[in-house]
């Protein structure tokens, strides 16, 4: 209930930064839904610092009345909100309306700001003209129905004239005019009227009733599903690319009613999506977010997802990395509906590589590495472009029997050098390479491009969505270009932003160096946002995947979600499902001189916070005996109202034990390293310190305590963002990442534990057994501190 109320305060603390009256901020946070939409809008905006009341007000109105089959492109509104463009109620309404006609399609920015009335600004003396247009055009009228006219109607008038004024300095001009040309009220202009009242009595409460709806609504469809965003695959048959060539014309891709009806037979109308990962490294939590909505949409549907490894480049492919893959896969909760490789159509490909020259699409090209960089920099076609289609035939057949040399030729798709679209550019279909592949052998010595590949696949497979990450959307043009060109089933393509965590790196890029130059112990580094790093660390997968689905499937690009929103995911998993333990980091000795040398008390623990009495699983034993330990920095020399440890003359509560207080310190030759304490215990536990440490004790005397090796991870990168540093990020990082404690002391409970198992460390955090432990030597590594910084530091 605690924690309730303080999420609560949290809520409200964050909708008065915005601006909003703190009776409507509170009223708000009754309604749970409401709430959510209204955070999740907040931290969309990048306002969670706060804005002015204006934008606030805003900001509400979007968590509460922005069309549902919309919400991919509520960022691009967010945006323009932030930054002033659209301002006023109208200009909101506007774009509500526009979102909502639009749905999940593409859209021309230029449309959607003349829709809104972005960068109009219409002037109080513009207003004043309209005013005092409308009232001229009425003026009988008003001097006949004086206070009983209708202001709504004028109103309406001036703000069909102009849209984009400032409805309270309308408002404010049509009443001095009014009492301009009226004067003061008359007795008879006091007059109630009675006509119809109660007739009009109830539309009135209904129209409140109405008002209160919209002003708390339920959530978006969206918070309640996320998948619902996506279109049924027998939608399939609308243009939601258009391809805009040099000369003019315009592509608009969609599938004839003869392909999607074959398509649709093949599938029975069902879902198909695909995780394509590149067997050539091990997945990192931004393919969490991949599998979140590839194999996520497929069940919530009723579908299929493949596992579909990219295994187009044979030199950067590898055995360990694709069991990797599946292993992952499997491990995060997800089950593919088959699992296939871009290899197993390479006879498909290579065919429809041939029938696209044969249609004039595609042709085989001399020119160097080099020169196809220099020639598409200076947008010039290659002087092989428009060689015979025969020729290019018998080439292509050579390329592939291994009769040219590689490097010498590539086969290229004949697209737009003159686009605006970089990825118009001729892009390379087929390359040559004398490469074994890992998964097809020595069949083949040439190899189709990623750019050719992973839209025939898509189509060859029946995939109804393609999804993929932002950076893969100014592809979209050469997708439908290449598919429209050998007239193949075009799927639903749909993306959405990447997965940036702060203080870390996604590149696999960067990620496959730090591993390979060791600066950190492999690719299960607990250190690392890799899947199998967070896994090694102790994370859940059921952690990981509520962090993503949290963050829900956005096309906000370039926002950066801070590690503690993550953090606080592992927290809230592992608070329901970690044991309580405890263990002492630095020990320090503490001898009970009031206890018997010999005596051993048994102690009941708690493994769960709430454990009741009459249940005898949630309790372990500790024993509590003439020598126990605490950690060294619960004690001090010197002691203060705002300390709670151990200090000479001062007593503490051993936690779930006795209390005890310190009569003695023994130093070391130094005479001032502390080595052991001497303390005496309150049996009768009369004694009530404030302080409470957790300890661990000898199992029986001159036993030591159970030894393990504890690691302490902190932040890998010193900086939120070290990608920005560019070459000079490996400097960023952080030196004291990893921190080992040898010497650690644990209750003897723990010494049965095995590789994998979380436990809660009293005081110190959340801690898991790593798969260096060995027989007689445990060791952990530390998931997640217990303090949650989310509320503060999360975006």
């Amino acid at each position: 209930m605690v924690l309730k109320d303080d999420n609560s305060e949290k809520s409200v603390e964050l909708f008065l930064s915005i601006g909003l009256e703190e009776k409507t901020a509170r009223n708000t946070i009754n309604n749970p839904k409401v709430t959510s939409n209204l955070t999740v809008v907040i931290n969309e905006a990048g306002v969670t610092d706060g804005c002015d009341r204006t934008t606030g007000n805003l900001l509400y109105s979007v968590a509460t009345k922005y069309p549902a089959n919309a919400l991919v492109h509520r960022p691009t509104l967010l945006k323009y909100i932030v930054s002033s463009k659209i301002k006023t109620p109208a200009q909101l309404d506007a774009a509500f309306l526009f979102f909502a006609n639009t749905g999940s399609e593409d859209f021309k920015l230029n449309e959607f700001e003349e829709a809104c009335g972005v960068g109009i600004e219409v002037s109080p003396e513009d207003i004043e003209k309209a005013v005092k247009e409308i009232f001229e055009e009425n003026k009988k009228a008003i001097l006949e129905q004086r206070y009983r006219t209708n202001v709504g109607e004028l109103f309406g008038h001036v703000r069909k004239s102009l849209p984009w004024a400032d409805p309270k300095i309308v408002k404010k001009l049509i009443d001095e005019k009014i009492y301009e040309l009226l004067g003061e009220k008359t007795a008879a202009d006091n007059e109630k009227r009675t006509k119809k009242k109660e007739k009009k009595e109830k539309p009135a409460k209904v129209e409140e009733k109405k008002a209160a709806v919209e002003a708390t609504p339920e959530p978006s469809e969206e918070e309640l599903n996320p998948y619902s965003i996506f279109p049924q695959p027998e939608q399939n048959f609308k243009v939601h690319t258009e391809v805009f060539f040099s000369e003019g014309s315009v592509l608009r891709c969609s599938n004839t009613k003869e392909v999607l009806d074959k398509h649709l037979k093949v599938t029975g109308g069902k879902v198909y999506t695909r995780f394509p990962p590149e067997p050539n490294g091990y997945l990192h939590i931004g393919h969490a977010k991949a599998m979140f909505i590839d194999f996520g949409l497929a069940k919530e549907r009723g579908g299929c997802c493949y596992l579909r490894y990219d295994d187009t480049n044979p030199e950067a492919e590898k055995k360990e990395y694709i069991d990797h893959i599946e292993e992952i896969v499997k491990w995060m909760g997800w089950e593919p509906f088959k699992i296939t490789y871009t290899s197993d159509y390479f006879q498909e490909l290579y065919d429809l590589a041939v029938e696209l020259i044969r249609r004039g699409h595609a042709y085989v090209d001399h020119q160097t590495a080099d020169e196809i960089k220099e020639y598409r920099e200076k947008k010039m076609n290659s002087p092989w472009r428009d060689r015979p289609i025969e020729e290019s035939l018998k080439l292509f057949d050579e390329m592939r029997r291994g009769m040219i040399e590689e490097g010498k030729a590539t086969l290229r798709m004949k697209q737009d050098m003159q686009s605006d679209n970089f990825n118009m550019y001729d892009l390379i279909a087929y390359r040559i390479k004398f490469t074994p592949h890992p998964h097809a052998g020595d069949k083949w010595c040439i190899y189709p491009s990623y750019d050719y590949a992973h839209c025939t696949v898509d189509s060859l497979e029946n995939i109804t969505h393609s999804l993929c990450t932002l950076e893969f959307e100014t592809r979209r043009a050469s997708y439908y270009w290449l598919l429209h060109s050998l007239s193949l089933y075009m799927p639903y393509v749909w993306e959405y932003s990447r997965l940036n965590v702060t203080n870390t790196v996604m590149s696999k890029r960067k990620l496959n160096y730090i591993v390979t130059n060791n600066y950190v112990d492999g690719w299960d580094d607990p250190r690392l946002l890799t899947l199998a790093g967070l896994r090694r660390r102790g994370v859940t997968s059921t952690a990981i995947n509520a962090f993503v689905r949290g963050i829900g499937i956005t096309r906000s690009d370039g926002s950066m979600i801070h590690v503690s929103r993550l953090e606080h995911h592992i927290r809230e998993e592992l608070n329901k499902t970690a044991p309580r333990t405890m263990v002492v980091l630095n020990p320090l000795k503490v001898v009970i001189t009031n206890l018997e040398s010999d005596k051993v008390i048994e102690l009941d623990a708690k493994r769960w916070p709430d454990a009741q009495n009459d249940d005898s699983t949630a309790f372990y034993k500790v024993p509590f005996s003439r020598v126990v330990y605490i950690d060294q920095s619960d004690f001090r020399m010197k002691d203060s109202k705002d300390y709670y440890g151990l200090a000479p003359g001062k007593s503490v509560l051993l936690r779930y034990g006795f209390p005890i207080k310190c009569t003695n310190v023994v130093f070391g030759n130094d005479n001032e390293t502390v080595r052991e304490i001497h303390a005496e215990y309150d049996l009768e536990k009369k004694t009530k310190p404030k302080g409470v440490l957790h300890w661990v004790g000898e199992s029986s005397p001159g036993k030591e305590p159970v030894k393990v090796e504890v690691r302490l991870f902190e932040k890998l990168f010193n900086s939120e963002n070290p990608a920005e540093l560019d070459d000079a990020w490996l400097t960023d990082l952080n030196p004291n990442s990893k921190v080992v404690v040898s010497g650690a002391y644990a209750v003897s409970i723990l010494k049965d534990a095995a590789v994998g198992d979380r436990f809660q460390f009293e005081r110190l955090g959340y801690f898991a057994v790593d798969k260096d432990s060995e027989p007689g030597k445990l060791v952990f590594n530390r998931t997640v501190t217990l303090r949650d910084s989310y509320g503060k530091a999360g975006k």
